[in-house]
């Protein structure tokens, strides 16, 4: 072998450990990184002349990178209720823009709403989802294809009114009240429209552990001068045992009927809860708390209804669903969030914002449902951490700086050899 083979073949040692060195280095950068997969260097031999007899034939180094998109992060718990993680195989979709081209997929879960409501990642990319309908079932066909995905907007929601169909009471009814005595409560009623009424109910003794429940026609609540309403129902007649629980109602189940809602709404049936026969959970007859002044005692009032909500915030469900929340304290699902899972995803071509591209290696796309066909679940409320690990990035930098360094040494040791020979000449 001769000193310029040898400087050849060190100078191959030189490029790879630089890049080696360079692989390193972004590993340990991406250390905090969420979602990043490290990436590992392989080096080969590399022989000038294969076929040559001669065992000091010159050769080299050569080297490849490659990085373990497949290997599952450490899943940790973070503050945002956007953020989500991915535990198993796949990916999220996203796109550079926000109108749903380029698509990507990345298991960078850092998701926060923008100015305009889109969801979007730190690397500034839009998550993709399907949408659903007020009954949680997709809007479009969910057919496979990204085409069926659109950019996640969680502010372009709104909420929905429903009309209230249940009220239920927790109230005692004063044992020490004279017969013929009567007291009036109200509880609040929304119709179909989400416009607020409000309900009196007059409770009279009529006898020994007996009462008549009577309801009055709804009125505004926003001025209680204006009737709103037409009620039917009632009176209802309540019967005690002799230990305080509610013996009977006749008629067993109480309905009252409003129709006419002046706010145009559609007629409402509304179902009283006044609890269970035998006990004390709903109404009850004992000794009023007010001593010498007997009061109905109305512990709570329940009702189904909800005035029109103005969306507040979102989170994701162990469904891999984004859920709106609303300031009426209404809930649904706006969004499945699918996953995309490969054949070979460490063949996928890495780019710039912790995000790949399908490649031929990698194989197709296939979208899921999380838990559903090979794909993972999504987490919220939690984050992919990076698979970097730091103390094996330090050892390997040791090792390539060292190798660097020798293969320096045999470069400034050809020169000498060199320059010998030169000045033998």
């Amino acid at each position: 072998m001769s000193s310029n083979s040898a400087l050849y073949i060190a100078t191959t040692a030189l490029n790879a450990q630089s890049t080696n060195l360079s692989m390193i280095s972004t590993n340990l950068a991406n250390a905090g990184t969420v979602g990043y997969k490290a990436a590992d260097m392989s080096f080969r031999t590399l022989i000038t002349d294969p076929y040559s007899q001669n065992s000091t034939s010159s050769g080299g180094v050569t080297y490849s990178s490659t990085q373990n998109v497949a290997m599952q992060g450490l899943v940790e718990s973070a503050g945002s209720s956007t953020d989500m993680a991915i535990d198993g195989n796949g990916f999220f979709v996203v796109s550079d823009t926000a109108n749903g081209e380029n698509f990507a997929y990345t298991r960078a879960g850092g998701f926060s709403t923008d100015s305009e409501g889109y969801l979007v990642n730190d690397s500034g990319y839009y998550l993709q989802g399907w949408p659903l309908d007020s009954a949680g079932n997709a809007v479009t066909a969910a057919n496979g294809s990204v085409s069926s995905l659109e950019v996640v907007n969680v502010s372009a929601v709104t909420g929905s009114a429903a009309a209230t169909t249940d009220i239920g009471f927790v109230a005692n009814l004063p044992a020490d009240a004279a017969v013929g005595d009567a007291f009036v409560t109200s509880t609040e009623a929304y119709d179909s429209l989400g416009v607020s009424h409000t309900i009196d109910y007059a409770w009279q003794k009529t006898g020994i552990n007996t009462w008549e429940l009577s309801f009055s026609d709804p009125v505004s609540t926003a001025d209680p001068t204006i009737t709103t309403g037409t009620s039917a129902g009632g009176p209802v007649q309540i019967v005690f045992n002799p230990d305080g629980t509610l013996a009977s109602t006749t008629p067993a189940q109480v309905d009252l009927t409003v129709t006419g809602w002046t706010s145009g709404a559609a007629n409402s049936t509304i179902t009283y809860d006044l609890g269970t026969v035998g006990r004390a959970d709903g109404l009850s007859q004992y000794a009023s708390s007010n001593g010498s002044n007997p009061a109905v005692d109305l512990t709570s009032a329940s009702q189904n209804g909800l005035r029109l909500g103005a969306f507040e915030t979102a989170y994701i469900d162990n469904s891999g669903r984004i859920v709106a929340t609303f300031d009426n304290g209404q809930e649904r699902p706006i969004y499945q969030i699918p996953l995309a899972t490969f054949n070979n995803p460490d063949g996928l071509i890495a780019g710039t914002g912790n995000v790949y591209l399908a490649s031929e290696q990698s194989g197709d796309y296939v979208l899921n449902n999380p838990g559903h066909g090979g794909a993972g679940f999504v987490m919220g409320f939690a984050l992919e951490s990076s698979t970097v690990d730091t103390s094996k990035e330090l050892t390997d930098m040791i090792v390539a700086q060292q190798a660097y360094s020798a293969a320096s040494q045999i470069i400034s040791t050809s020169d000498d050899m060199f320059r010998e020979l030169m000045n033998a000449l």
